[in-house]
């Protein structure tokens, strides 16, 4: 199993979940004081010990039960876990983990350190903080097809957070879905558990579209992950900034079978019309487009996680476009953690009577 773990006895200071305190107000012995009620306005007690006493001791629970309050809210949570539990999805050898808190996280190594991972199948793993509320974890090599994962974040081990309630999740890996587009040779061939399941004629981006010194009519080339799928996709020119019908670049199609790779608008789509270029020449806006046949069965055993390498493009992949973090090499990954390096180790399966609670269960063409 792997998780990220700190030692028990290493302190950590967590400057933004520092516990509010709250000060009481208390009596006076000299003639016509005043005593300040809860309602923050001040009123004149009588000049006596005894009833000054009375009032102080009257108002103390009130103080008290504020000081509480204050000091038992959490000062963070955790407001998405992606992908979903087992119950809802199952997921691809390559899926991230990804996890947005509900406000931004100053002292990241103290939030990391109470996240852990336990898999059935081992793989060394590790997060990456890609802004100040989301980190991600990723392994080092493809998960193992088969077999549940189960994340946990101990929240309340987080100094001055012992307010806050741990979340728990766990998913599902499925087959192995593993599938490279060539794009000079204009094939698809989709790998299922390590076995050529399909062969699939495609044709990639045609290219001849430079914006910004970047050819937006190329695929990008490098390892793209399944993010979702659209039993019918509605892609149009908007995203190139082209809204008006009149103009050359202009288009609006209702695409059926889309499988979406990158945040950039690529797909892995039925090609609309056009099939006599499917296997033969690159012609798209930068998606592959497949068969009618090829891009139905696709759809049909594509999970959120599931690999799409492409190959033979000029323009390449980065590695923040979508859930594209396999471009990273695996030192450069861990660069991004907020624990010292080493800090990942293996540990026992989980219980399988473990029963975690789920806290939640521009387009190109």
């Amino acid at each position: 199993m792997n998780t990220l773990r700190r030692a028990a006895h290493v302190t950590l200071t967590v400057a933004a979940i520092a516990v509010a305190t709250a000060c009481s107000a208390g009596g006076t012995t000299t003639p016509a004081a005043s005593v300040t009620g809860t309602a923050g306005t001040a009123t004149q007690a009588p000049a006596t010990q005894a009833q000054d006493a009375q009032a102080v001791a009257a108002l103390a629970p009130h103080a008290a039960s504020r000081t509480a309050r204050k000091a038992g809210k959490p000062k963070l949570g955790i407001a998405d876990i992606t992908p979903m539990g087992e119950k809802v999805e199952r997921v691809g050898v390559g899926f991230p983990i990804i996890v947005t808190f509900d406000r931004a996280v100053r002292d990241r190594a103290a939030a990391e350190a109470v996240l852990q991972v336990q898999a059935e199948k081992p793989a060394e793993g590790a997060w990456r903080w890609v802004s100040d509320r989301k980190v991600i974890y990723r392994t080092q090599t493809y998960w193992k097809p088969h077999q549940k994962v189960l994340f946990t974040a101990r929240l309340s081990q987080i100094p001055g957070n012992e307010a806050a309630k741990d979340v728990s999740r766990r998913f599902a890996v499925g087959t192995a879905n593993i599938s490279v587009v060539d794009t000079r040779k204009h094939v698809m061939k989709v790998r299922r558990d390590g076995k050529l399941a399909k062969t699939i004629p495609i044709s990639a981006g045609r290219g001849g579209l430079p914006r910004n010194g970047v050819d937006v009519y190329l695929t990008t080339t490098g390892v793209h992950l399944a993010m979702g799928k659209k039993r019918v996709e509605t892609m149009t020119s908007s995203w190139l900034g082209v809204t008006d019908p009149n103009d050359p670049l202009y288009y609006k199609l209702e695409i059926p079978w889309a499988v979406r790779i990158s945040d950039s608008g690529e797909y892995v789509h039925q090609s609309a019309g056009d099939y006599q270029f499917l296997g033969r020449s690159n012609q798209s806006h930068g998606c592959v487009r497949a068969t009618p046949a090829g891009a139905k069965w696709f759809y049909g055993i594509s999970q959120r996680g599931d690999v799409i390498e492409v190959t033979g493009t000029k323009r390449k992949l980065d590695w923040r476009n979508g859930w594209s973090y396999w471009q990273l090499s695996w030192n450069q990954w861990k660069r991004g953690s907020a624990l010292p390096a080493g800090s990942a180790s293996a540990v026992p399966s989980p219980s399988p009577s473990a029963s975690p609670a789920d806290d939640q269960d521009a387009l190109q063409g």
